[in-house]
């Protein structure tokens, strides 16, 4: 399969985990579109990478700019191989005390950001008959999370139409393309750099809390290896499934698993602050 691939978009791609999705993936051979709100930033991250990365600013809420971007790189790259939807905002709080605005961006850029990228992927995809749709979700797509609710809502609607595409390109007979749903754990981005105080963050530090390049490599390898869904990591997707499954046992442990989770994140808060972690590659 991976023969076959030749361009690559990734949405968000500006820093953070899709600039390193990007990176794994050039590094895999492929030419790679990286695309941000940003468009200086997301340039920037492509003169970084080298090569044959291009950028231009996207804004996933725009369902027509998705579909022309798709034929844009489909056309002068020849295909359309894989398409990444990593773009996602988070806003954490009591349900009850976030705003319209707060919901209303979560839905559009995490779950209506999805589905746009998704749909404009799948036109030159399905034409050529082939590719591969990665979709960053989260864990919070698995389980319902505490201070991440919203976020959490968005999640699951961009997982359930991910496997839901997936079981409609079988039903129309279409076997060469794939969707992933990508389940990390919490990573440390730009998106948690300003929420280690935060107590409604605390469920993303509740795990193992990883490095943008360390979920890239996973990413990379679903083009030798496609999964439904990936959960890095497993045995942490594997825990919360089984939470999700007893919602009842969830609500009776949520006192003492948060109290567990502040207690992460205050260590993990230690960890950064003195230079611990992450471990910094030597030159």
């Amino acid at each position: 399969m991976l023969a076959a691939m030749a361009t690559a978009v990734v949405t968000g791609a500006a820093r953070g985990l899709g600039r390193a999705i990007a990176a794994a993936l050039a590094g895999r051979g492929l030419a790679v579109h990286l695309t941000d709100l940003d468009a200086a930033a997301a340039a920037e991250a492509a003169r970084g990478i080298g090569g044959s990365a291009s950028s231009s600013a996207l804004d996933v809420r725009d369902e027509g700019a998705c579909r022309a971007l798709a034929q844009e790189v489909a056309q002068s790259g020849g295909s359309l191989d894989v398409w990444v939807n990593n773009a996602g905002v988070l806003i954490t709080g009591l349900a009850w005390e976030q705003d319209e605005a707060a919901r209303r961006t979560m839905l559009e850029v995490n779950a209506v950001g999805t589905i746009n990228g998704t749909l404009a992927a799948l036109e030159p995809m399905r034409t050529a008959g082939r590719g591969h749709i990665i979709n960053v979700i989260s864990l919070a797509g698995l389980i319902a999370a505490p201070g991440e609710v919203a976020y959490s809502a968005s999640k699951h609607a961009a997982i359930a139409f991910t496997i839901g595409t997936l079981f409609d390109l079988r039903r129309a007979g279409i076997d060469g393309i794939e969707l992933s749903a990508v389940c990390p754990d919490g990573v440390w981005t730009p998106m948690l750099h300003d929420k280690l105080d935060d107590p409604d963050a605390a469920g993303s530090f509740s795990g193992h809390l990883m490095t943008p390049e360390e979920v890239a490599v996973h990413v990379a390898k679903l083009l030798d290896r496609p999964r439904v869904v990936l959960t890095i990591p497993r045995w942490r997707g594997a825990m919360l499934r089984l939470f999700d499954a007893f919602p009842g046992l969830a609500l009776r442990l949520v006192p003492l698993l948060l109290r567990d989770a502040e207690r992460r994140q205050r260590r993990y808060k230690k960890l950064i602050e003195s230079g611990r972690w992450p471990k910094r590659r030597s030159s």
